[in-house]
């Protein structure tokens, strides 16, 4: 059976950027288990594994594009160190959850000054290309409840 809409696909996959280091992998913990065809994983790295079958070992380029997008400057910008808790030691690559006017925002600090902090609102991964080896450990049909769902349910 091939990858294809409607199908429950497990994989375990290792996850590089353009240098060859390892981002994120999964190999030696459990599967990675998504719905194809409904939006589970990036859009790039599900069209890779269109029509990929159990057995199968695929290396998967995903550009941001596809993936976590491009880095918007407008997602960067500057705090003043007093818009943080005073017993909060400040550290670049700090990371926290703000309220905002459109719902909760992941930010990272990316450098801290004298008097200020730089923090970046971009997702981590935004502006790289994402290279994944993947392996396919199965793919079989979605249940009608899985369906419903839009993911799997086991």
């Amino acid at each position: 059976m091939q990858a294809k809409s409607g199908t429950v696909v497990s994989l375990t996959y290792t996850l590089t950027d353009d240098d060859g280091i390892i981002i994120d992998s999964n190999v030696g913990h459990p599967a990675l288990v998504y719905l194809h065809g409904h939006e589970n994983i990036i859009p790039g790295l599900e069209t890779g594994l269109e029509g990929a079958s159990k057995g199968d070992k695929l290396s998967v380029d995903v550009p941001p594009a596809e993936a976590y997008g491009e880095l918007d400057p407008e997602r960067i910008f500057e705090l003043g160190k007093e818009d943080f808790p005073e017993e909060l030691p400040l550290e670049e690559g700090m990371q926290f959850v703000a309220e905002t006017a459109a719902g909760e925002m992941a930010i990272t600090i990316t450098e801290v000054r004298e008097n200020t902090v730089i923090c970046d609102a971009n997702h981590p991964l935004a502006g790289l290309t994402l290279h994944f080896a993947v392996e396919i450990l199965d793919v079989r049909e979605a249940t009608a409840e899985e369906l419903e769902a839009g993911q799997p349910l086991s």
